[in-house]
């Protein structure tokens, strides 16, 4: 559809209020315009019209029914644990969370009581409304009980991605400015690593740890605390409403190390809202979440359920492909959540009876790729794909209404100013947005792919951007002039194609970021702790696609002039340095690295090793693959799994 079809309506109507005063009927007006719409090449404007209307419309009014109850909410500084408070008065004895590994079901009256233990226990530290707490543990329960209860008097806790060692953890304890840490004893050990450097933290362990190590650390059982805390509505009171901060979650976003992104109590309502008016899902409804809960896809569209909606929710602490649908028919789930990778797990699994005993009609997430899409319907009789995109800061949020294979969403081309996002033109290498003569950007035709912006408005609260608890990362994400002068956009550095009808689709990853296992990763992290570990060796990292596999694999480009890498001391450092998502999959030794090129061209003369493999003495014992020596799809199999 070219750029004028958007015009030709307005136009039309114009046209035909003047045919009516040179004296035609209405009628024959509309007849003898409608000729001239369809033979100018209107007729494009009609069929995608006719083709989007439901769609569109639909959408509309999911929009404006959250925009109502998000302007409802701030007129009434409401935040989630006072819009918490009515779900608990309305069914106070329904199940809230379901702790898959104990079998222990948390009542919507029960996680409100140990949440105000929490809350009681917060002021008795002193901590105050705007001070940040870190919670580092494994998903469950009690991780939503902390946040629920911190929150609840005000203090702000940072989620902290428990796969996290070393060097990565202090970046995130630092820049969220934590006063205190609560981390599980599942993560001792981790903690014992750094503790030198939070010695000027109180830290507090849940779980069963020896005493010594917590002396070590000078940190307290905080399950002793809770156990006698008051379980009533802390008497202390604060005075931020739905727009103000409620916590912190980590985003590797595009560049450099990861980001402490700001999620404010709007935010919040906003993502599980948009999750359970767009997938259908309703207050009966049983939610599957296996997902992360330091990220916003199992915290915000999974748990969210729970605290805005009243849903129960079924937290198990990691995937379990052999697992999965037993707990869904154990636990009646109606509801999962995927990333792409789930999918093509179960897929690949044994057929087993639970697969066709279930009741879950939804599954909603993102990464699903549209060559698994169909076949995971089908053979476990999914009615409903929720398929979304949107990154934990974002404003340009996306969704799949109507099961379109591939899409991770839409925007109406009829409507387009209703939901001020786009797809813009940018430089292929240095993924800069490109300008007209008029400075302005440059919008995408359909089937042409671009990064995807979302117009910034500090008064609306669904095109409010918080950014981060760093302004200098909040100020490089955020663009001038887009739309027209003097404008601001939030830059996702997503690539994505629209194609005629408004329907978006993934395509890359921009910047210095891909993404593997469900995680973003930084490209200028992991170089910076492989080049430490290899007392400052140049190092270049990238994503490569491999088939048949969701994401990209890690490609690590090192300089090794005297070929005397050792392998495994590398592998032994790198394991202990970066977690599971972020180690290299491949490995090129090569005199040189250009780290001024594309990455994903560089070093192709000298042939990668793959990691994945047993650990051996020397790099030379390692699988070298060339053009002599291709990758089989069993190498494939192994990277899917590893």
């Amino acid at each position: 559809m070219g750029a004028g079809d958007g015009f030709r309506a307005p136009a039309a109507v114009i046209s035909a209020g003047l045919l009516s005063v040179l004296g035609l009927s209405w009628f024959w007006s509309l007849l003898a315009l409608l000729g001239v719409y369809l033979c100018s090449g209107g007729w494009r404007f009609l069929y995608v019209a006719a083709c989007t209307i439901k769609r569109d419309l639909v959408g509309l009014c999911i929009l404006l029914r959250v925009k109502f109850f998000m302007h409802h909410y701030i007129r009434t500084r409401s935040t989630v644990p006072s819009i918490f408070a009515q779900r608990v008065a309305l069914h106070p004895d329904k199940a809230a969370l379901v702790e898959e590994s104990t079998g222990e079901v948390w009542s919507f009256s029960e996680l409100d009581r140990r949440s105000n233990t929490v809350a009681q226990w917060a002021v008795a530290q002193g901590w105050r409304s705007g001070d940040v707490v870190a919670v580092f543990m494994e998903s469950r329960p009690l991780m939503v009980v902390l946040w629920l209860g911190l929150a609840k008097v005000g203090v702000e806790p940072a989620l902290i991605n428990f796969n996290l060692r070393r060097d990565s953890l202090m970046h995130c304890m630092g820049v969220s400015g934590a006063r205190g840490m609560v981390f599980g004893a599942e993560l001792l050990d981790a903690v014992l690593e750094v503790k030198e450097s939070l010695s000027s933290l109180s830290l507090f362990c849940t779980g069963s740890s020896p005493a010594e190590s917590l002396d070590s650390l000078s940190a307290q059982n905080l399950d002793d605390l809770l156990a006698s805390s008051p379980d009533t509505p802390p008497a202390v009171t604060h005075s931020k409403g739905f727009n103000d901060r409620l916590f912190y979650i980590y985003t590797s976003g595009t560049t450099g190390l990861p980001k402490a992104a700001i999620i404010v109590h709007s935010r919040y309502y906003r993502i599980a809202a948009f999750g359970y008016y767009s997938f259908g899902l309703g207050p009966d409804d049983v939610v599957y979440c296996c997902l992360p809960l330091y990220h916003s896809a199992g915290n915000i569209v999974g748990v969210g359920q729970c605290m805005l909606h009243g849903l129960t929710v079924v937290i198990r602490r990691k995937f379990s492909a052999s697992r999965f649908w037993d707990d869904c028919v154990k636990y009646n789930c109606t509801v999962v959540q995927y990333i792409g990778e789930i999918c093509r797990y179960l897929l690949s699994q044994p057929v087993r009876p639970s697969e066709s005993r279930h009741q879950v009609r939804v599954a909603m997430g993102n990464g699903l790729r549209p060559n698994v899409w169909e076949d995971f319907m089908k053979r476990f009789n999914i009615k409903r794909i929720g398929e979304f995109y949107g990154a934990t800061e974002c404003n340009c949020s996306l969704a799949n209404m109507d099961n379109k294979v591939g899409a991770c969403g839409f925007n109406s081309v009829i409507l387009p100013s209703v939901y001020p996002i786009r797809l813009l033109r940018a430089d292929e290498d240095s993924m800069e947005l490109i300008r007209d003569s008029r400075g302005l950007c440059v919008p995408c035709k359909p089937g042409e792919p671009g990064i995807i912006v979302g117009r910034i408005n500090p008064h609306d609260p669904l095109r409010r951007f918080d950014g981060y608890a760093n302004q200098e990362a909040t100020n490089k994400k955020i663009s001038h002039n887009v739309f027209k002068q003097g404008d601001s956009a939030y830059v996702s550095g997503d690539l994505m194609v629209m194609d005629e009808l408004g329907y978006v689709y993934f395509r890359d990853r921009g910047g210095d970021t891909f993404r593997w296992r469900g995680e973003n990763v930084s490209t200028t992290e992991v170089e910076g702790i492989l080049s430490a570990l290899l007392n400052q060796t140049d190092v270049a990292v990238y994503g490569v696609s491999v088939p048949g596999v969701e994401g990209k694999a890690g490609m690590a480009a090192i300089v090794d002039v005297t070929n005397d890498f050792n392998c495994e001391t590398f592998l032994r450092d790198v394991q202990n340095a970066l977690p599971s998502y972020a180690r290299p999959v491949f490995l090129r030794l090569s005199p040189e690295v250009d780290k001024t090129g594309d990455r994903n061209r560089v070093m192709l003369s000298f042939p990668p090793y793959f990691l994945c493999f047993p650990q051996t003495h020397t790099v030379n014992n390692y699988p070298k693959f060339n053009g002599k020596n291709a990758m089989t799809n069993k190498c494939f199999t192994c990277i899917g799994h590893c």
